[in-house]
């Protein structure tokens, strides 16, 4: 008979008793300098870092992380993240991220975050979306088949989290094309695909420094449609839909290919300093 704090599966044959673990998860990181813009307070694209590292530690250590996925063809794919900032942190401050799972469905999970400062103060929050896929076809695979549904045990629908969830990124005809880039080697993470952040952060390099000094970064909200890979150049269409919101979609460019595709889209709320 196993306590609360336990949980038994067995997995081809093999018996495995794990500890259950608190359903949050909070971790530590300091806001280095280098990763500060000039008004010493750290870039939105190092942020959501944190953010999906604290993932990334959360889901470890409770059994469902990629050392555990990784050698059963198995990985995390990033569907969807929102940000929502009252302030950002300053350099050399030492900021705390909780993570939890809010919900699980066969193919998606959703999962939260809170950022707070070194002196206990809120500074924001975020949501997310994540789906499990098959590292060999690419395909969404059941999250309930992994450690027999292990996941379950996690969800957490107490601890608040004050934000709007994501919705959808609606774009117009009007959106017109401002930017391309070439991906590189940096851009690309341990799936081999460009990495999440790296979108954001070629978004928000749409707006020059002297926008920044006016403005900052109230709330992020990026859907994640296809992969793109290294050697596709990123188009960038923008279009403006309130006089402090716009939205921007990400179309990838193939070699060969006659016509981009979209990888994601995003909508940016700015406030006014």
């Amino acid at each position: 008979m196993t306590s609360r704090w336990q949980i038994i599966f067995t997995v081809k044959n093999t018996t495995t008793i794990m500890e259950l673990k608190s359903k949050v998860g909070s971790y530590d990181f300091l806001v280095e300098p280098f990763h500060c813009d000039f008004s010493h307070r750290v870039f939105m694209g190092h942020l959501g870092n944190n953010l999906l590292n604290a993932a990334d530690f959360h889901s470890n250590e409770r059994g469902y992380g990629m050392s555990y996925l990784n050698p059963i063809h198995r990985t995390w794919v990033l569907s969807r993240l929102v940000i929502e900032m009252e302030t950002m942190p300053e350099a050399y401050d030492t900021i705390s991220v909780s993570t939890w799972v809010e919900s699980v469905k066969r193919y998606f999970t959703s999962r939260n975050y809170a950022v707070t400062d070194s002196n206990g103060r809120r500074c924001g929050y975020g949501r997310s979306i994540w789906a499990m896929i098959d590292t060999v076809t690419r395909q969404p695979v059941d999250i309930m088949a992994v450690r027999d549904g292990l996941i379950m045990e996690y969800i957490d629908t107490e601890t608040p989290c004050p934000i709007e969830p994501p919705s959808r990124v609606k774009m117009g005809v009007g959106a017109r094309l401002v930017r391309s880039v070439e991906t590189r080697y940096s851009d690309v993470d341990v799936n081999g695909h460009i990495n999440s952040v790296k979108y954001i952060e070629h978004i928000l390099d749409l707006w020059d420094i002297e926008w920044y000094r006016h403005n900052d970064i109230r709330r992020i909200d990026i859907a994640y449609v296809a992969e793109a890979y290294i050697g596709d150049r990123l188009n960038l269409y923008v279009e403006q839909t309130a006089d402090d919101e716009y939205c921007v979609r990400v179309a990838k460019l193939s070699d060969g290919a006659e016509k981009d595709v979209e990888a994601c889209r995003c909508k940016i709320k700015f406030m006014k300093k």
